[in-house]
């Protein structure tokens, strides 16, 4: 979609590449560590590139890589790639009314292609939904912009780690450059209150229930994280979305 020449040749494209330029260097590195890490794993190349292609989810492919080098259960690695990529329930949930006027198959291609960085630009350079079909036009074209540069920056230097895996040595340090990507995204997307406590709340149960076998501390983490902010948004009237008084 994103080589479609009406998107192409909107100046929206172009600066959504531009604003997601500054993130492709992490992005890249995190999807070279990933890609080694699938090898290293006793992965196949033909595994690692097939999950690479069709999995597209960095996060959820670092924690079930040692799940599955682990021998873990097929419903464990299951439900830990579920809860790692609930945030992107959220994310559609926001999106819908921006994209509701395409067809189906199109909606359903921007959600495989959308992710956390390119959601987190788009929504900060469009606080509305579309109203006209120019402005339409214009906010597909942004966010198609947006994730052409994540999409190329990932699946090249993930394909790259892949080819390259043996010959890469580990004392390079790539699980920090992917852990310093991560933080990254969530300190751009730690806007409210309510988000912040999210993220503290998560990882304060990821630490305290490290000793969880199968890395299942994430699993814990996020789903009490998730449950007391919504117990809290419900019990005081919180609003995830509003910004903070500044």
């Amino acid at each position: 979609m994103f080589l479609s020449p009406t998107l192409r040749r909107q100046p929206e494209f172009r600066a959504g590449m531009r604003d997601m330029a500054s993130a492709a260097l992490g992005i890249g590195a995190w999807g070279l560590m990933t890609g080694v890490a699938m090898v290293k794993s006793d992965m196949s190349v033909l595994e690692a590139v097939a999950m690479t292609l069709f999995v597209y989810a960095g996060s959820s492919q670092l924690a079930a890589i040692p799940l599955l080098a682990a021998g873990a259960p097929a419903w464990v690695i299951l439900a830990t790639g579920f809860c790692v990529n609930l945030r992107f329930v959220v994310f559609s949930l926001h999106l819908r009314p921006y994209l509701m006027h395409m067809p189906r198959w199109r909606r359903l291609l921007h959600g495989y292609l959308t992710a956390d960085l390119s959601y987190a630009l788009f929504t900060k350079q469009y606080t509305a939904p579309p109203t006209t079909p120019a402005e339409q036009l214009a906010q597909e074209a942004y966010l198609t912009g947006n994730y052409f540069v994540t999409w190329c920056a990932w699946m090249g230097m993930s394909l790259l780690g892949i080819a390259l895996a043996n010959l890469i040595p580990q004392t390079w340090g790539l699980g920090f450059a992917g852990v310093l990507s991560l933080v990254a995204i969530v300190c751009s997307m730690a806007t409210t209150r309510l988000r912040v406590l999210a993220a503290l709340i998560a990882g304060a149960t990821a630490v305290a229930a490290y000793a969880l076998p199968l890395k299942l501390n994430i699993v814990v983490a996020i789903g009490v994280a998730v449950l007391l902010c919504f117990w809290l948004e419900k019990q005081f009237g919180l609003d995830p979305d509003a910004e903070d008084d500044k």
